[in-house]
């Protein structure tokens, strides 16, 4: 039987993406492991491999072609001994990414037409995470009559779920979520914006000169995410700032003794560190947002914006707190680095409970930065310039001063764990030994 390829979802929130580039055309013999397309999602470009082998018998989505969404048919996949002939089984479940690309219906069989007047459900996913094969047909009559099909066994090519094994199955209730893994709610749908349309305000502008800018995936979900995020989480923020000059003094100290090794710290090392250890000391703000509970985390995994062209990343440093300054350091630089190039793993730049934004090597003062969901906080991190300050014994001097503004989620960090988080912070970066001790 042949096989449907389908738009594979590469990260959880991933609901269409990019077919970037085919790397086989028709007729090609793939195997499975194979690489066979390249896909760019709102994130990176990811490579697509092959799960059966087979010939390609079809392409339905040329490489260029935007907005394919989630599970729509790609290309179809002959088996061995197969001929053009049986791609007419699964030609009713070709996508229709957009409508230039879309491939032509073949008639379903007549006892089929009541199950195909629905769209086939979205490929289901087994409780361990693996994809369940299943033809769309058999999706459509498994939804109807209630059955899980992670229950059932195929008798299809390679195991595949067929018509004839969800026709000869009994309902059965489908199985329950692991109680131990909290089940993922929706979030209250943002208001649609209020504002005038894309044409009201190109008319506005009409005369002058100016030059209109398509929006990427990237840039799209940036705009949807940060929108909701600032509509319903209940921002509040803590300012403080940081005497930088015993830091500075200990990093160069550092950085001399690494000269050999060829690792040299940056101030925002030291930043990750201080905070890395603060979640730590003030394990209670050290928690997400999962829609009807927090879950509070027990390693430091610190997310840092990374701005790249046309949007940015946040990867994140797992297990921070128990890294030395030198791993950090180096461990950043290359995800900075393969952030630019949108060559980072969906797991990669996803999770973490914190982040940090420095802005301060742009030469900003402070800014206030908004708290990316499920994270509780974001340190936004301004320049550390030198400044007259009154000594502790009432002596007017110079220091360099570092100003940060903490975001915080209020369903997560009340005010009082917050100020204390930020303190820790504060304290980590102003006696930085005392913090690798």
């Amino acid at each position: 039987m042949a096989i449907e390829l389908l738009m594979p979802a590469l990260s959880p929130t991933m609901e269409e993406g990019t077919l970037a580039k085919w790397l086989v055309k028709e007729g090609d013999q793939v195997n499975s492991g194979d690489v066979i397309a390249e896909i760019e999602t709102d994130k990176a470009t990811m490579e697509f491999e092959a799960v059966d082998e087979g010939v390609i018998g079809k392409i339905t989505v040329p490489e260029g072609t935007e907005g394919v969404k989630v599970n729509a048919q790609i290309a179809i996949l002959l088996e061995e001994g197969e001929d053009a002939s049986a791609m007419d089984s699964v030609g009713a479940s070709a996508p229709a990414a957009p409508a230039e690309a879309a491939a032509e219906k073949s008639e379903a069989p007549k006892q089929a037409e009541a199950a195909d007047a629905s769209p086939a459900p979205a490929a289901p996913v087994a409780a361990s995470g693996e994809r369940i094969f299943a033809s769309p047909l058999a999706r459509r009559i498994a939804a109807q009559k209630g059955l899980d099909l992670s229950q059932l066994k195929g008798s299809g090519p390679k195991g595949r779920i067929v018509k004839a094994d969800v026709e000869a199955a009994t309902a059965a209730p489908k199985a329950e979520a692991s109680a131990a893994a909290p089940q993922k709610t929706s979030a209250p749908a943002a208001a649609a914006p209020s504002g005038p349309s894309a044409q009201a305000v190109a008319k506005m502008y009409e005369g002058r000169s100016f030059e209109e800018i398509k929006l990427d995936g990237m840039r799209k979900t940036i705009a949807a995410r940060l929108s909701e995020a600032k509509q319903t989480v209940p921002h509040f923020y803590l300012r403080r700032d940081i005497k930088l000059d015993a830091l500075l003094k200990f990093r160069s100290q550092l950085n001399k003794q690494l000269e050999a090794r060829g690792v040299k710290l940056s101030v925002n090392d030291f930043i990750i560190k201080a905070v890395a250890v603060a979640l730590q000391q003030v394990p209670e703000a050290n928690a997400v947002w999962a829609g009807d509970r927090v879950l509070q985390m027990k390693a430091s995994d610190v997310a840092v914006a990374v701005a790249i062209e046309g949007g940015l990343f946040t990867p994140v440093l797992q297990d921070s707190d128990m890294k030395s300054l030198s791993a950090l350091s180096t461990e950043m630089k290359d995800l900075a680095s393969r952030a630019r190039d949108r060559k980072l793993a969906p797991h990669e730049y996803q999770g973490g409970s914190f982040a940090i934004s420095n802005l301060g090597m742009f030469g900003i003062d402070n800014f206030d930065a908004i708290v990316n969901p499920p994270h509780a906080g974001i340190l936004a991190v301004g320049a550390g310039k030198k400044q007259p300050i009154v000594g502790e014994d009432g002596e007017l001097t110079v220091a360099t001063v570092m100003s940060v503004t903490m975001s915080v989620d209020h369903r997560v960090i009340d005010g009082a764990v917050g100020a204390n988080l930020l303190n820790a912070i504060v304290d980590n970066l102003e006696n930085p030994v005392a913090m690798l001790a």
